[in-house]
């Protein structure tokens, strides 16, 4: 049919996978030891076990936490292992870190949990922006695991895409 309008990417056998479709939901809170530092700078032990002690924990109910220190003061692990051991009957998941770095780890489960068997062998592209804070390291990670069974991944919009691989082709 003459003049018919045809739309070639829906055609073209491209799959695109965004990674903000694996976005964890939830609340993201942080907890700053910067704020029960002894005048900023030192972490006292007492004082610090009286904190964990009175603090309210059950604020973070179901929410993925970084705790971090904003401070330039030396924590000590330990002092991160009490904040988790108090966070843990309340929340998804705890990061020693910030936002970021629990964006990331939050991706790295994901990543590792998902089932990408439906991409075997196909031409996939990894949609680009998108409204969610999805970490650079998500992309990194879906490269990696898909780049061994796919036939093709690149990066970007159907319309305009960069191409990171490309199966090569055995005569």
């Amino acid at each position: 049919m003459e003049g018919e309008i045809v739309n070639k990417v829906a055609d073209s056998g491209l799959i695109t996978i965004s990674p903000e479709d694996y976005y964890p939901a939830g609340r993201r809170m942080s907890i700053d030891l910067g704020e029960v530092l002894f005048q900023g700078l030192i972490l006292r032990e007492k004082d610090f076990r009286e904190w964990i002690k009175t603090h309210d924990w059950e604020q973070y109910k179901d929410a993925y936490v970084a705790v971090f220190c904003s401070a330039d003061a030396i924590i000590p692990v330990w002092a991160y292992m009490l904040v988790a051991a108090s966070l843990e009957p309340f929340v998804r998941k705890t990061v020693a870190g910030t936002q970021h770095d629990l964006e990331t780890a939050l991706y790295q489960d994901v990543v590792a949990n998902l089932d990408l068997e439906e991409f075997r062998d196909q031409r996939v592209i990894i949609k680009g922006c998108g409204n969610l804070p999805v970490p650079d390291s998500a992309y990194v990670m879906l490269t990696e695991k898909l780049r061994p069974i796919v036939k093709s991944l690149m990066y970007g919009e159907a319309c305009s895409t960069v191409p990171v691989f490309k199966q090569s082709r055995t005569v």
